[in-house]
């Protein structure tokens, strides 16, 4: 990653270490399950199968990572509890629960099909997850009994209120009936009214929850000449059902659970407060008043793209499904109201007064990433439907605070410049690959090569003359997603009339610049500029439109409008409606990084023109469309040239 004028917007990310000897457990749980449970028509109280579903996310979860050595769950969530000395992502806590929940998400929708293959999910399930710090093994067993009791409490209600609704009471009226009642009352109600003994007749999954932990396990690998067989030690993932998980001789029994992975419990405990055990939640309120960024950040995707042989250096298709995914979240969580993506990353802006979660970082986190990564996985097929997907995909996320329009507009800016250095690197580092030299050629080919240089080798490569402004933007400036509006005609008794909504559109545009804010202002509810940047159709067609328009050529550089294309004055870039793009990974974040600060300067110059070009057109667009008298107009067109003289552009001929 190059050095930028930008880069001081990282100074306001915050650590966040979970520092030992805390024991850190995340606790995934479902968002809105109530209604994706309606959605799909899962039994009440409990559905066999889905509670399958959720246990062999949690399998999977145990297998992927090592450092995860226990889980407990029920219902619609699930406890991962990680070996104590831990240096997991060096216990980072947003990155440690967004890299679990994502994991899960995708696991839940890859394993759907086989486990509830009369039902089509219907949409993307998502997850939020909170991160637990047990200062001690005490307060471990706290959080253990305090799941447990409210797996027994939950289900013995629930097992209650649907008996009586299927007996034909109203749900209202099964409420009113169990309200007040303790746990021996409900007994009671079950085994009179309906023949249900609770602890016989309920299968242990409903009423205990379930546990996941690893054991091990010796496996046949070979047999020797002789016949004796070759053992090998590995690590199996055992599933368990306990009265009583957080009981010092259940902890005991599991030797897989050894001193050095987890403390044991010294004596048994009864009853705990939940207030106690929340009081340890890892908790962090993001600031008032402040733009909340979610950047979310593919993991081993390097490796995933070649497992699915995505083409280098871009795939337009992966771009395109990443970009279906941030329109989906968009769409999903109406305060997220920008969005910025490139490769395998994005960036998610919340409006500033938002009260998302209550401005609980990990659960602002957790559900943008969860419901991201459940919408890669379900949309695949979609994008590729000639590939498997062979392996899961799965994110990172973090949330940092901007206090200000222009440092949320420069920390846009920061990841726009970073897409065009990597881009420019890696097209002419897979140019030189395809050409039949090694990797490790192309990248001592490229060392020390500055944006004059690159663009010579890749106009070499492919014989087409400034070959990289050829490619399309979504490559070269990311895509940028926002609400709009759209007007559609719609005929009535009146006659044809404008009907106006709004829409997610997908843009690669150059965000760098004014133009583009200056034209979108109600995304970071700006005041609208008295000299709003105009719309080339609109100029064209004003009456004084094509000597305007001949004014925009000639501060675009070129002679004649044929010869060369305009700079995108508004940098309102072309849009597509709602499925854009994402690069295939094969970015190399820090390859060539500093010896692109000059591509990262030019860049930025480059910008920095378009946007003095920007209020040039304004100032042009006011003096033929504008009234007022002769000395006005011949001051206007004073300043209009004036400006033109930094700018290293030539005077225009007084017009007659």
């Amino acid at each position: 990653m190059a050095n930028s004028k930008y880069e001081y917007v990282k100074s306001f990310e915050v650590d966040d270490e979970i520092m030992l000897p805390n024991t850190i457990i995340v606790r995934v749980h479902a968002r809105d399950f109530c209604r994706f449970s309606e959605m799909h028509e899962f039994e009440k109280p409990n559905d066999k199968k889905a509670l399958e579903l959720m246990n062999e996310c949690a399998n999977a979860v145990l297998e992927q990572f090592p450092d995860v050595i226990f889980s407990y769950g029920f219902s619609d969530e699930y406890s991962f509890i990680f070996k104590k000395e831990t240096k997991f992502y060096q216990r980072r806590g947003s990155k440690i629960l967004s890299l679990i929940v994502s994991f899960f998400s995708s696991t839940y929708v890859t394993k759907w099909r086989a486990i509830l293959p009369q039902k089509d999910l219907k949409c993307a399930p998502s997850f939020r997850a909170r991160v637990i710090c047990c200062a001690s093994m005490e307060v471990l067993q706290a959080c253990l009994l305090w799941r447990q009791n409210e797996c027994h409490t939950n289900n013995q209600y629930n097992t209650c209120l649907w008996q009586l609704i299927k007996s034909g009471k109203s749900k209202e009226e099964a409420q009113a009936t169990l309200r007040g009642s303790l746990k021996q009352d409900k007994n009671e109600l079950l085994y009179q009214c309906f023949n249900i003994n609770y602890k016989k007749d309920i299968p242990e999954m409903f009423r205990q929850g379930t546990c996941t932990l690893k054991t091990e396990v010796e496996d046949i690998v070979k047999y020797k000449d002789d016949g004796s067989p070759v053992k090998r030690t590995r690590r199996k993932v055992l599933r368990v059902h306990s009265e009583n998980i957080a009981s010092k001789r259940f902890w005991k029994e599991k030797s897989c659970l050894s001193k050095e992975e987890l403390d044991q419990f010294c004596e048994d405990l009864n009853k705990t407060r939940p207030e106690y055990v929340k009081s340890f939640q890892y908790e962090s309120r993001l600031m008032l008043s402040t733009w909340i960024v979610v950047r979310i950040d593919g993991c081993h995707f390097h490796r995933f793209s070649e497992i699915h042989e995505f083409e280098k250096p871009n795939d337009a298709q992966a771009l395109n499904l990443m970009n279906a995914c941030a329109v989906a979240v968009l769409e999903e969580f109406r305060d997220v109201i920008f969005a910025y993506g490139v490769s395998d990353e994005y960036s998610f802006v919340l409006k500033k007064d938002s009260q998302l979660y209550q401005r609980c970082a990990s659960e602002i986190v957790s559900s943008i990433v969860s419901f991201f990564s459940s919408t890669y996985t379900m949309r695949w097929n979609e994008f590729f439907p000639q590939k498997e997907m062979k392996r899961l995909p799965y994110f990172d996320g973090r949330a940092v605070c901007y206090p200000s329009n222009e440092i949320i507009k420069d920390y846009l800016a920061w990841r726009q410049v970073d897409c065009h250095i990597n881009n420019h690197y890696n097209t002419c580092f897979w140019l030189l690959v395809k050409s039949g030299k090694s990797k490790s050629e192309a990248q001592n080919d490229l060392k020390g090569t500055q944006t004059p240089e690159k663009n010579e080798i890749l106009d070499r490569l492919t014989g087409i003359l400034n070959y990289y402004d050829t490619l399309p933007p979504m490559f070269c400036l990311g895509s940028s997603i926002f609400w709009d509006k759209e007007t559609k005609m719609v005929d009535n008794e009146e006659g044809a009339t404008g009907k106006s909504r709004r829409v997610v559109v997908v843009g690669h545009c150059n965000i760098i610049e004014t133009g583009f804010w200056e034209a979108h202002p109600e995304i970071l509810d700006e005041k609208v500029d008295r000299f709003k940047s105009v719309q080339m159709a609109n100029v064209k067609s004003t009456p004084n439109g094509p000597a305007i328009h001949s004014a925009i050529f000639r501060l675009s550089g070129a002679e004649s409008e044929g010869s060369a294309t305009p700079i995108d004055l508004t940098g309102d870039g072309p849009h597509e409606r709602p499925v854009g793009a994402k690069k295939a990974k094969g970015r190399r974040k820090g390859k060539g990084a500093s010896s692109d600060a000059q591509s990262e300067s030019q860049f930025i110059q480059q910008a920095t023109l378009s946007a003095n070009v920007a209020s040039l057109t304004q100032l042009y667009t006011l003096y033929f469309t504008g009234g007022g008298t002769p000395e006005e107009k011949q001051s206007l067109w004073s300043t209009i040239q004036n400006m033109k003289i930094p700018m290293g552009l030539p005077p225009d001929a007084p017009p007659s």
